[in-house]
């Protein structure tokens, strides 16, 4: 018995510490220290929550720039559900769906003028990417200012000043998050 009781305290001791004093440590400096981001980086506009700045968000109607498509389980951009389609390059599965995509594309914006980007087309590892790329921005430019009866050089500026660039300048790539710039759209017109 004398044996077990410092192999007791040992498991009590690390019990408290890994499942209550570090779990409680950490999430009181994350709320300190990164306050938007532990509160899951809202985005808020006259006290409602649009949606978050790194999770994205289905948009259909063609006044809107449209986001990656979304593969997750029981709904596009279901964040419970976060993932890829897992479908290899060889399924033909995906080349239907790819296929589809395409054709649905080039339907909404017969005015694009350059090859369509592979991202519109395909799904990310996550489903939920924010962000496009600027050529995927410009490409869908034509259709959202016809939609809104703007110009394409409006609808460009505001691509432009939506545009993230990478860290440290060259680690990545530019990114325009979407929600923020239909948001953007949205301020245009009332």
């Amino acid at each position: 018995m004398a044996t077990l009781r410092p192999a007791f305290a040992v498991l009590i001791f690390l019990t408290l510490i890994t499942g209550g004093v570090y779990p409680l440590a950490t999430t009181v400096l994350g709320q300190w220290w990164f306050n938007d981001q532990a509160q899951g980086s809202l985005i808020r506009q006259n006290d409602e929550v649009r949606g978050s700045r790194l999770i994205g968000q289905a948009f259909s109607e063609a006044k809107y720039f449209q986001s990656r498509p979304s593969a997750t389980a029981e709904a596009p951009y279901n964040p419970m559900a976060s993932g890829g389609s897992n479908l290899a390059a060889s399924n033909p599965e995906l080349d239907k769906q790819v296929q589809a995509r395409v054709a649905a594309l080039r339907a909404a914006n017969p005015d694009a003028r350059t090859a369509m980007p592979v991202e519109l087309v395909t799904a990310s590892a996550s489903g939920l990417d924010y962000g496009i790329t600027p050529d995927a921005a410009f490409w869908q430019a034509p259709r959202v200012a016809q939609a809104r009866g703007i110009s394409e050089a409006e609808v460009g500026r505001l691509i432009r000043e939506a545009t993230q660039a990478p860290l440290a300048g060259f680690l990545g790539q530019p990114v325009v998050n979407v929600l923020q710039l239909n948001m953007a759209l949205d301020a245009l017109q009332p």
